[in-house]
Protein backbone atom coordinates (compact mmCIF):
# COMPACT_ATOMS: atom_id res chain seq x y z
CA UNK A 1 0.00 0.00 0.00
CA UNK A 2 1.41 3.57 -0.80
CA UNK A 3 1.87 5.81 2.26
CA UNK A 4 -0.52 8.53 1.86
CA UNK A 5 0.88 12.19 2.02
CA UNK A 6 -0.57 15.37 3.35
CA UNK A 7 1.20 18.54 2.13
CA UNK A 8 0.18 21.83 3.21
CA UNK A 9 0.64 24.85 0.96
CA UNK A 10 0.47 27.96 2.68
CA UNK A 11 0.46 29.92 -0.38
CA UNK A 12 1.65 33.91 0.77
CA UNK A 13 0.89 33.66 4.16
CA UNK A 14 2.70 33.79 7.32
CA UNK A 15 4.89 35.88 8.55
CA UNK A 16 7.95 34.65 11.00
CA UNK A 17 5.98 34.14 14.18
CA UNK A 18 2.84 33.21 12.84
CA UNK A 19 4.42 30.48 10.83
CA UNK A 20 6.43 29.71 14.53
CA UNK A 21 2.80 29.61 15.95
CA UNK A 22 1.42 27.33 13.81
CA UNK A 23 4.31 24.84 13.53
CA UNK A 24 4.46 24.83 16.96
CA UNK A 25 1.15 23.58 17.35
CA UNK A 26 0.86 21.35 14.38
CA UNK A 27 3.99 19.31 15.61
CA UNK A 28 2.14 18.47 19.05
CA UNK A 29 -0.76 17.34 16.85
CA UNK A 30 0.83 15.21 14.97
CA UNK A 31 4.18 14.12 17.01
CA UNK A 32 3.19 10.40 17.22
CA UNK A 33 1.98 10.19 13.40
CA UNK A 34 4.04 7.66 11.53
CA UNK A 35 1.87 5.95 8.75
CA UNK A 36 1.54 9.73 6.91
CA UNK A 37 3.99 11.16 5.53
CA UNK A 38 3.11 15.51 6.28
CA UNK A 39 4.69 18.41 4.67
CA UNK A 40 4.49 22.10 5.33
CA UNK A 41 5.01 24.71 2.64
CA UNK A 42 5.44 28.18 4.28
CA UNK A 43 6.69 31.01 1.48
CA UNK A 44 10.38 32.02 0.89
CA UNK A 45 10.95 33.95 3.92
CA UNK A 46 10.06 31.03 6.56
CA UNK A 47 11.83 28.23 4.94
CA UNK A 48 14.79 28.06 6.87
CA UNK A 49 13.35 29.06 9.96
CA UNK A 50 10.60 26.39 9.69
CA UNK A 51 13.42 23.84 9.00
CA UNK A 52 15.23 24.63 12.22
CA UNK A 53 11.62 24.13 13.99
CA UNK A 54 11.16 20.91 12.43
CA UNK A 55 14.80 18.94 12.55
CA UNK A 56 14.53 15.60 13.96
CA UNK A 57 10.55 15.43 13.46
CA UNK A 58 7.98 13.59 11.71
CA UNK A 59 7.23 16.90 9.27
CA UNK A 60 9.01 17.46 5.87
CA UNK A 61 9.10 21.24 4.70
CA UNK A 62 8.60 21.83 1.25
CA UNK A 63 9.15 24.89 -1.24
CA UNK A 64 5.93 26.08 -3.56
CA UNK A 65 8.16 27.09 -6.40
CA UNK A 66 11.51 26.87 -8.42
CA UNK A 67 13.35 28.19 -11.08
CA UNK A 68 15.23 25.55 -13.21
CA UNK A 69 18.13 27.71 -13.75
CA UNK A 70 20.86 26.90 -10.67
CA UNK A 71 22.04 30.79 -10.69
CA UNK A 72 21.83 33.42 -12.41
CA UNK A 73 20.45 37.35 -13.41
CA UNK A 74 16.53 35.92 -12.44
CA UNK A 75 15.80 38.88 -10.04
CA UNK A 76 13.22 37.37 -7.77
CA UNK A 77 13.54 34.17 -8.38
CA UNK A 78 15.09 31.17 -6.11
CA UNK A 79 16.99 27.91 -7.19
CA UNK A 80 16.29 24.54 -6.62
CA UNK A 81 19.73 24.01 -4.76
CA UNK A 82 18.87 27.46 -2.61
CA UNK A 83 15.50 25.51 -1.84
CA UNK A 84 17.87 22.13 -0.47
CA UNK A 85 20.28 24.52 0.87
CA UNK A 86 17.15 26.14 3.01
CA UNK A 87 16.28 22.50 4.45
CA UNK A 88 13.51 21.53 1.57
CA UNK A 89 12.76 18.21 0.90
CA UNK A 90 10.01 18.13 -1.69
CA UNK A 91 9.08 21.56 -3.92
CA UNK A 92 5.70 22.23 -5.56
CA UNK A 93 5.53 22.49 -9.44
CA UNK A 94 3.45 23.97 -11.83
CA UNK A 95 0.55 24.86 -9.40
CA UNK A 96 -2.89 26.29 -11.27
CA UNK A 97 -2.03 29.69 -9.22
CA UNK A 98 1.33 29.76 -11.27
CA UNK A 99 -0.05 28.53 -14.26
CA UNK A 100 -3.26 30.83 -14.26
CA UNK A 101 -1.10 33.69 -12.97
CA UNK A 102 1.94 34.14 -13.63
CA UNK A 103 1.77 32.23 -17.08
CA UNK A 104 3.59 28.79 -16.34
CA UNK A 105 3.83 26.22 -19.25
CA UNK A 106 4.20 22.52 -19.46
CA UNK A 107 7.57 22.97 -20.80
CA UNK A 108 8.10 25.42 -17.70
CA UNK A 109 7.07 22.82 -15.75
CA UNK A 110 9.26 19.98 -17.32
CA UNK A 111 12.19 22.01 -16.77
CA UNK A 112 11.50 22.76 -12.80
CA UNK A 113 11.24 19.05 -12.84
CA UNK A 114 14.51 18.19 -13.85
CA UNK A 115 15.98 20.86 -11.89
CA UNK A 116 14.69 19.70 -8.75
CA UNK A 117 15.38 16.17 -9.33
CA UNK A 118 18.93 17.32 -10.21
CA UNK A 119 18.92 19.06 -6.45
CA UNK A 120 17.52 15.72 -4.57
CA UNK A 121 14.07 17.18 -3.91
CA UNK A 122 11.35 15.43 -4.51
CA UNK A 123 8.50 17.30 -7.05
CA UNK A 124 5.08 17.42 -6.08
CA UNK A 125 3.81 18.51 -9.47
CA UNK A 126 0.35 19.98 -10.22
CA UNK A 127 -2.12 18.60 -12.97
CA UNK A 128 -5.86 19.69 -13.50
CA UNK A 129 -8.70 21.14 -15.65
CA UNK A 130 -10.54 24.92 -15.17
CA UNK A 131 -14.09 24.99 -15.02
CA UNK A 132 -14.67 25.54 -18.71
CA UNK A 133 -12.62 22.84 -19.60
CA UNK A 134 -14.49 20.14 -17.23
CA UNK A 135 -17.94 21.53 -18.65
CA UNK A 136 -16.53 21.48 -22.50
CA UNK A 137 -15.62 17.92 -21.42
CA UNK A 138 -12.03 17.92 -21.67
CA UNK A 139 -10.91 17.36 -18.23
CA UNK A 140 -8.51 13.87 -19.66
CA UNK A 141 -7.34 16.03 -22.66
CA UNK A 142 -6.36 18.76 -20.86
CA UNK A 143 -4.71 16.29 -18.13
CA UNK A 144 -2.85 14.08 -20.96
CA UNK A 145 -1.22 17.59 -22.53
CA UNK A 146 -0.34 18.76 -18.87
CA UNK A 147 1.29 14.94 -18.02
CA UNK A 148 2.82 14.63 -21.60
CA UNK A 149 4.68 18.28 -21.63
CA UNK A 150 5.69 17.48 -17.85
CA UNK A 151 7.42 14.21 -18.61
CA UNK A 152 9.11 15.38 -21.84
CA UNK A 153 12.52 13.27 -21.57
CA UNK A 154 11.65 12.14 -17.72
CA UNK A 155 12.99 8.67 -17.37
CA UNK A 156 11.23 5.65 -15.75
CA UNK A 157 13.93 6.08 -13.01
CA UNK A 158 12.97 9.86 -12.13
CA UNK A 159 9.65 9.07 -12.40
CA UNK A 160 9.19 7.25 -9.63
CA UNK A 161 10.64 10.10 -7.47
CA UNK A 162 7.70 12.16 -8.38
CA UNK A 163 4.42 12.99 -6.20
CA UNK A 164 1.23 14.19 -8.25
CA UNK A 165 -1.32 16.14 -7.45
CA UNK A 166 -5.11 16.73 -9.14
CA UNK A 167 -6.26 19.95 -8.32
CA UNK A 168 -9.63 20.71 -10.26
CA UNK A 169 -9.25 24.54 -10.77
CA UNK A 170 -12.79 24.58 -10.49
CA UNK A 171 -12.40 23.52 -6.62
CA UNK A 172 -10.07 25.60 -5.50
CA UNK A 173 -10.66 28.07 -2.86
CA UNK A 174 -14.17 28.20 -4.11
CA UNK A 175 -15.87 25.78 -1.19
CA UNK A 176 -16.80 23.00 -3.71
CA UNK A 177 -14.81 19.89 -3.98
CA UNK A 178 -14.86 17.17 -6.14
CA UNK A 179 -16.57 14.17 -5.44
CA UNK A 180 -14.76 11.05 -4.17
CA UNK A 181 -16.00 9.32 -7.59
CA UNK A 182 -14.86 12.56 -9.61
CA UNK A 183 -11.82 12.44 -7.79
CA UNK A 184 -10.99 8.68 -8.08
CA UNK A 185 -11.72 8.69 -12.30
CA UNK A 186 -8.98 11.36 -12.80
CA UNK A 187 -6.30 9.58 -10.39
CA UNK A 188 -7.48 6.41 -12.48
CA UNK A 189 -6.75 8.41 -15.55
CA UNK A 190 -3.31 9.44 -13.95
CA UNK A 191 -2.27 6.09 -13.05
CA UNK A 192 -3.33 4.20 -16.49
CA UNK A 193 -1.26 7.09 -18.17
CA UNK A 194 1.85 6.48 -16.46
CA UNK A 195 1.06 2.67 -16.46
CA UNK A 196 1.25 3.02 -20.50
CA UNK A 197 4.43 5.56 -20.30
CA UNK A 198 5.92 4.35 -17.58
CA UNK A 199 5.03 0.75 -16.95
CA UNK A 200 3.12 -1.00 -14.04
CA UNK A 201 5.87 -1.06 -11.50
CA UNK A 202 5.76 3.11 -11.63
CA UNK A 203 2.20 3.27 -12.51
CA UNK A 204 1.47 1.05 -8.51
CA UNK A 205 4.49 3.32 -6.79
CA UNK A 206 3.70 6.56 -7.91
CA UNK A 207 1.56 8.66 -5.32
CA UNK A 208 -1.26 11.29 -6.17
CA UNK A 209 -2.69 13.70 -4.32
CA UNK A 210 -5.68 15.38 -4.63
CA UNK A 211 -6.21 19.18 -4.13
CA UNK A 212 -8.92 21.07 -4.10
CA UNK A 213 -11.09 22.36 -1.18
CA UNK A 214 -9.88 19.69 1.09
CA UNK A 215 -11.19 20.01 4.68
CA UNK A 216 -10.91 17.43 7.58
CA UNK A 217 -14.59 16.34 6.91
CA UNK A 218 -14.04 15.04 3.11
CA UNK A 219 -10.60 13.68 3.35
CA UNK A 220 -11.85 10.45 5.01
CA UNK A 221 -13.85 9.69 1.63
CA UNK A 222 -11.27 10.78 -0.72
CA UNK A 223 -8.58 8.12 0.76
CA UNK A 224 -11.38 5.61 0.70
CA UNK A 225 -10.44 5.60 -3.05
CA UNK A 226 -8.11 3.32 -4.87
CA UNK A 227 -6.35 5.67 -6.25
CA UNK A 228 -6.21 8.86 -3.93
CA UNK A 229 -3.22 8.65 -1.75
CA UNK A 230 -3.25 11.93 -0.18
CA UNK A 231 -3.90 15.85 -0.70
CA UNK A 232 -2.20 19.20 -1.50
CA UNK A 233 -3.88 21.25 1.08
CA UNK A 234 -4.49 25.06 0.72
CA UNK A 235 -6.66 27.66 2.87
CA UNK A 236 -7.06 24.01 5.80
CA UNK A 237 -3.77 23.97 5.79
CA UNK A 238 -3.10 27.90 7.41
CA UNK A 239 -4.83 26.13 10.99
CA UNK A 240 -3.07 23.79 12.93
CA UNK A 241 -6.30 22.31 13.82
CA UNK A 242 -7.70 21.81 10.73
CA UNK A 243 -4.53 20.53 9.09
CA UNK A 244 -4.06 18.23 12.06
CA UNK A 245 -7.28 16.31 11.60
CA UNK A 246 -6.87 16.24 7.84
CA UNK A 247 -3.66 14.63 8.45
CA UNK A 248 -5.09 12.42 11.34
CA UNK A 249 -8.20 11.85 8.95
CA UNK A 250 -6.44 10.76 5.95
CA UNK A 251 -4.75 7.30 7.60
CA UNK A 252 -6.08 4.80 5.25
CA UNK A 253 -8.29 1.82 6.30
CA UNK A 254 -7.09 -1.77 5.80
Amino acid sequence: MRKPIIAGNWKMYKTLKEAEELVSSLKRQVYDVTDVDIVVCPPYTALSYVADMLEDGNIALGAQDTHWEEEGAWTGEVSAGMLKDAGCLYVIIGHSERRQFFSETDEGVNKKIKAALKNSLIPIVCVGENLNQREKSLTFDIIKEQLTGAFKNINSEEIEKIILAYEPVWAIGTGKVATPQQAQEVHKYIRDWLAKNYGEQASRQIRIQYGGSVKPDNIAGLMLEEDIDGALVGGASLKADSFGAIVINSRKKG
